[in-house]
């Protein structure tokens, strides 16, 4: 049999040949407005995946800024133009996991008055720590509740709709709120709430910290020594 010199054997026929249909994907990148959730315990900033949770995006953009109705009791009283997320509880927290909010119950049983479906993108996992993410009681019922995880929980890929990423500063922040006493259903015993949610689009300021951390006690002077005799 005559060996075709290599330059002749297509790439494909090699063992684990390296082509473009092989190649990973590249981790989707946020590039939609910010989101700044300024809490009783700490501010965290997370950029918004528009491209790939449009739907999630708008809808929590819409309530926090108060541009898109909601109601309390199934829809029969419409609020309008109130801002939904102020002064909301994290009403779940789990240590080495998330923390949860975005419930006017309270309590993990209440939402905005309707249901939005999923917006699963397969290349965008829970891999790395500060995954905004919609929460739900099943598929496509998503309304306002929302969580940050803490660290990677690949367990949730492929379940929940991601849709903003926070860096490091509120991960440290997550951390602390995930740590405050809690009752058997995870609950704080000192309420942690949402002071303020912030949209921040392209071009435009971060609004000032309403926390802002004190400033460091200054040194002591040093004592004047005492004259010896």
């Amino acid at each position: 049999m005559a060996i075709l010199p290599l330059a002749a054997v297509a790439q494909t026929d090699l063992p684990d040949a390296p082509g473009v249909a092989n190649a990973p994907k590249p981790a989707p990148v946020p590039t939609g407005p910010t989101i700044v959730i300024d809490s009783t315990m700490g501010r965290m900033t997370c950029k918004t995946f528009d491209k790939q949770a449009p739907n999630a995006v708008a809808n929590f953009i819409g309530l926090a800024e108060g541009t898109k109705p909601w109601s309390l009791d199934e829809g029969k009283t419409k609020q309008r133009g109130k801002r939904f997320y102020d002064g909301l509880l994290f009403h779940r927290v789990i240590p080495g996991f998330m923390i949860q909010g975005g419930d006017p119950a309270g309590d993990g049983s209440g939402g905005p008055g309707y249901y939005f479906d999923d917006e699963v993108d397969p290349n965008l996992t829970f891999s790395v720590p500060g995954r905004l993410a919609m929460a739900n009681s099943g598929p496509n019922t998503n309304g306002s509740q929302f969580y940050i995880t803490e660290v990677p929980v690949p367990d949730l890929d492929g379940k929940y709709t991601i849709f903003g990423q926070c860096d490091a500063h509120s991960v440290e922040v997550v951390t602390a709120i995930a740590r405050v006493e809690r009752n058997s259903s995870d609950r704080p015993l000192t309420p942690v709430r949402i002071q303020h949610v912030t949209i921040v689009r392209e071009g435009q300021p971060m609004p000032p910290d309403p926390n802002p951390p004190a400033a460091p006690a200054a040194p002591a002077a040093a004592a004047t020594p005492s004259p010896q005799q």
